[in-house]
């Protein structure tokens, strides 16, 4: 029984230092960019964005690239048409096309994706 509660904690404690590892950056300010709606009006969206990285050591490296990450982004989202601009699954879809660009990116700059994942963490559009 000891055995098996010290097994636990030992995996425990794995999970908990390697979560200690990432670092999240956020590109400050917030996006704002337009995007073509309906009828040839444009409408725009603000949106925060998160990159949770790998490796808090390597923070500096994706702050350093943040100018080119960011312009990815908004060119990603000025491309979309308003019924993904406005739909959770169109959501979805757009930030999976910016995580894979900037991982893209990232790996052309530096040799590595650096982050783990690219989050959407508010979304106001009109």
């Amino acid at each position: 029984m000891k055995t098996s509660i010290i097994l636990i904690l030992v995996l425990l404690s794995s999970t908990f230092a390697k979560a200690a590892d990432y670092a999240y950056f956020g590109f400050e300010p917030s996006i704002v960019t337009n995007y073509v709606a309906v009828k040839k009006k444009m409408g725009y969206v603000r949106l925060t964005v998160e990159l949770m990285i790998e490796d808090a050591t390597n923070y500096e490296i994706v702050e350093h690239h943040a100018p080119l990450l960011r312009d990815a982004i908004i060119n990603i989202i000025g491309q979309q048409p308003e019924s993904k601009i406005k739909s959770i699954n169109g959501r979805h879809e757009i930030q999976r096309l910016c995580e894979d660009k900037v991982k893209e990116l990232l790996e052309k700059e530096t040799g590595k994706p650096l982050i783990k994942k690219l989050l959407f963490t508010q979304w106001l559009d009109n």
